[in-house]
């Protein structure tokens, strides 16, 4: 089973109680444009750490790890925690329909395994560069944003509730964030024993878990290093309705055949029904009908996959269907994005031929599929909101 351990975290502070000036999103959902916003923010926002630039004739990977090494300092606000622990980190927000929502897991270091044993990926990946988070990751020694696993026990969302204040809280883009440090050995061992008793999923992070088996295999040598390399930053939450908002990721479409009408070229694998074009009762309206939407300048149509999809089909999900019909069509470009509204707003500006949104899928969806050791089509599921970087990092020299 999964071993999940408490680690020494580097937090600001020890004073520091409001991160909101300091904290960034992962890497992966930052623009340029938020990322120069984030670093005018705070002159300690640690977008400079999880996107570093050149600084000072160095590389970008040997300015962050000049620039950590700077923020530990004396005067620096960054200050290891003076044991190991776990830390409850709950995430406040409204979801789509309006509805106040909470997301409450435990950030801890989960051993590096294989996948497919007891870390399960619960969807395939797309080809991309890792190189990138490898090379800060050997330069700053650092776990600075967590993977996203999901745990398959009853019982951890139990642990996690907590009375005492936050030890610290962050607001950012309509998302609340706060923390509180576990050290209290019953509580601990409890938590480490629940995530320990079952496999986990990992929900986001794929290519960060990737990254962070490949970087052991180099710390630990050909005769096997142990080391604190064996484990990586996760943010562990319990599988279950009530604590994951799971949100689609539509499909944007490129080089479709010339000269077709997008609707024509689909016709094959959907019937199609003219609709209203999207607003916030979309989902509604393909949930309703059992459909996807497809989104063009012309219009906007219900699209009600054949019996010949489904039954093509490896699973019972609006991915699955969408991949029969567009890997039978020859040259089409695939590109993801989340939220209905950026779809609609990129076609709107010609920076698509065509989108298509999806239905999500169902937390019972990936909990079936995580049981089967299967995976779900790469881009399937987008985990809202994502937990920030900057509540706590986990530095490898600190580790015992």
């Amino acid at each position: 089973m999964p071993r999940f351990d408490p680690f020494v975290g580097l937090r600001y502070g020890p004073d520091a109680s409001d991160l909101s000036g300091v904290i960034c999103p992962p890497y992966d959902v930052i623009s340029e444009p938020e990322r120069h916003a984030l670093e005018a923010e705070h002159e300690a926002n640690c977008v400079r750490l999880e996107l570093p630039q050149p600084r000072g004739g160095r590389d970008r990977y040997a300015a962050a790890a000049e620039l950590l090494r700077s923020w530990r300092g004396p005067d620096g606000p960054l200050v290891p925690d003076d044991e190991a622990s776990f830390y409850v980190y709950r995430m406040g927000f409204h979801d789509d329909a309006g509805r106040p929502r909470q997301t409450t897991g435990v950030l801890g270091a989960l051993r590096l395994q294989p996948p497919g044993t007891e870390i399960l990926p619960h969807e395939r990946t797309t080809p991309k560069d890792k190189q990138d988070r490898l090379d800060l990751l050997r330069a700053t020694r650092t776990n600075l944003s967590p993977i996203w696993c999901l745990s398959l026990a009853a019982g951890l969302s139990g642990l996690c509730e907590v009375a005492e204040p936050p030890l610290a809280r962050a607001s950012a883009g309509g998302v609340h964030h706060r923390l509180w440090r576990v050290t209290q050995p019953g509580l601990v061992a409890a938590i480490a024993e629940t995530v320990a008793s079952t496999p986990v999923v990992v929900a986001d992070g794929h290519h960060r878990y990737e990254v962070a088996l490949a970087y052991q295999a180099e710390q630990a040598g050909p005769d096997h290093r142990p080391g604190p390399h064996d484990a990586v930053l996760a943010y562990v939450v319990e599988l279950s309705e009530d604590q994951l908002d799971v949100a689609p990721i539509h499909r944007l479409l490129d080089h479709l055949p010339a000269g077709q009408d997008p609707v024509a070229v689909l016709e094959p694998w959907f019937t199609a029904e003219a609709t209203a074009a999207p607003d916030a009762t979309i989902g509604a309206r393909m949930a309703d009908a059992a459909a996807l939407c497809l989104v063009t300048t012309a219009g906007s149509w219900l699209l009600r996959p054949r019996p010949e999809v489904e039954a093509a089909t490896e699973m019972d999900l609006d991915s699955s269907r969408l991949d029969v019909a567009l890997g039978a069509i020859p040259g089409v470009d695939v590109r993801y994005q989340h939220g209905w509204d950026k779809v609609v707003a990129a076609v709107g500006a010609g920076e698509a031929e065509a989108g298509i949104l999806l239905r999500p899928a169902t937390v019972a969806q990936i909990a079936a599929v995580a049981e089967r050791r299967d995976r779900m089509p790469p881009k399937t599921t987008f985990f809202t909101p994502k937990p920030a970087t900057g509540m706590v990092f986990r530095n490898l020299d600190d580790q015992s």
